[in-house]
């Protein structure tokens, strides 16, 4: 409960100082960033993801070509 009032105390304090306005931008800033930080991570695990079946395929293929060659 704590934590709400500091939330609002904060948010109120944010109006005050710099208007609804640029308070509103403010929080569109910060949702924008955990927005763009939760795709990054979500690119991260696909790249590894990616890497490991590109390994997997590579590893096939190399296998592949030694029974074919000789």
């Amino acid at each position: 409960m704590v934590l709400f009032y500091l939330l609002v105390l904060t948010f109120v304090a944010l109006v005050a100082i710099g208007g609804y306005d640029s308070t509103m931008r403010l929080i569109g800033y910060g949702d924008l960033t955990l927005r763009y930080q939760f795709i990054r991570l979500r690119m991260y695990f696909m790249g590894l993801k990616m890497k490991r079946q590109l390994d997997q395929d590579r590893k096939e293929l190399l296998k592949y070509l030694e029974n074919t060659d000789g």
